[in-house]
């Protein structure tokens, strides 16, 4: 159970009346991302970030991002293992890829703290966002009120129209368990209808404790089980459990006069499930987007219209990603592992791989002041 280090009681002083010229719904890698985007600006504006727990506080998701990100981002500090490749394995065999890139296993809380440190004069508050009506936010310390608002708060999209309930939604849900343990230097996948139906197990090294989890694309799917079934194929104990819903298809990136980020506009990669990179990306474009509004360059309409644009210009590859989704888990077993080997020419993984960063790239961080935000490659 997480332990709360938010302040309680006579403590939580209120916030009613509070003003900012950009308020974030949200203190995780999205949340953090527009923030951080926002103190590059040539005339920073006044940002106030919400979230009902301290920043880094509780985990909201497996930890591994593309190495390159780490250096873009500036937060280095949180790394805890380099994972040079990844290996695949089914009933059938195991395919193992050098990738054209590396992941990194990293801190959750040091990487978000890392990221508020790059935030400037940015404000933050422990608060329960309720929703809003107009410009003002309604919260459990009392509403606040900004012209440009974030809605950076996960899947349920605090600020907007939620649309979507588990389980008769589009999303993934994921658990994993964190044991002490020394072993592996890869980021392995497990492909097998016998542990997750629709989905895939994992296990990360990350120096001294290994990640091991299950994902299910099938939200009536529970992965409790299949998570313990990894911890025992693999031999370690299940111990410190971790899990979210996650989204696997895109949403609207706006709605009215609100920017969603991350999980909230659906930013979480469908097949991988990966999110915090597209988090980073997103981000950084809704920060510049932003930043042009506080500094007089462009209406909040432009911003709002340019931002839902520049999201829509990525519905192609994120399409492609949720049809192999749906295309992996329906080939019978041997056809896959098959098929996972024939992929293994290294000209056919660097192919691959770099098409998938490729999708979101960590050259969108290079320079720290606001600069056009460029269309994804065909």
């Amino acid at each position: 159970m997480t332990r709360r280090a938010t302040a309680r009681g006579a403590e939580r002083t209120s916030l009613h009346g509070e003003r900012a010229d950009v308020v974030i719904c949200g203190a995780s890698f999205a949340g953090l991302a527009v923030a951080r985007e926002l103190a590059f600006g040539d005339d920073p504006p006044d940002v106030l970030v919400l979230d009902r727990y301290e920043i880094g506080e509780r985990q909201t998701s497996a930890c591994a991002v593309p190495t390159p990100w780490m250096a873009a981002m500036g937060v280095e500090g949180a790394a805890r293992q380099e994972l040079p490749g990844m290996s695949f394995s089914t009933p059938h065999g195991r395919a193992r890829y050098r990738l054209p890139w590396s992941w990194t296993a990293f801190d959750y809380r040091t990487l978000c703290e890392l990221l508020w440190e790059q935030c400037g004069d940015a404000r933050f508050e422990t608060a329960v966002v309720h929703g809003r009506t107009g410009d003002v936010v309604h919260t459990d310390r009392g509403d606040v009120t900004a012209p440009l608002l974030v809605d950076a708060a996960g899947w349920r999209r605090v600020l907007a129209d939620p649309h979507v309930q588990p389980p008769e939604a589009t999303l993934s849900r994921g658990l994993e368990v964190h044991p002490h343990d020394d072993g592996g230097t890869d980021l392995d996948v497990w492909l097998d209808r016998d542990l997750v139906r629709r989905g895939y197990g994992w296990s990360v090294p990350a120096a001294g404790e290994r990640r091991v989890g299950a994902l299910s694309y099938d939200p009536h799917d529970r992965v409790k089980e299949p998570t313990r079934a990894m911890a025992a194929r693999l031999d370690v104990e299940a111990v410190r459990y971790q899990g979210n819903w996650f989204p696997h298809a895109l949403r609207a990136a706006t709605e009215d006069t609100v920017f969603c980020v991350g999980d909230s506009a659906g930013h979480c990669f469908p097949l991988s499930g990966e999110g915090i990179r597209t988090a980073f990306y997103f981000g950084i474009a809704c920060g510049r987007e932003l930043s042009a509004v506080a500094e007089g360059r462009r209406t909040r309409a432009e911003a709002l219209s340019r931002y839902a644009a520049f999201h829509e210009r990525h519905r192609p590859a994120f399409r492609r990603a949720a049809w192999l989704q749906r295309l992996i888990p329906a080939l019978p077993p041997p056809v896959l592992s098959l098929l996972l080997r024939a992929l293994g020419a290294q000209f056919l993984v660097d192919r691959a791989f770099g098409w998938y960063l490729e999708q979101a790239h960590p050259r969108a961080a290079h320079g720290r002041t606001p600069a056009p935000v460029v269309s994804p490659p065909r």
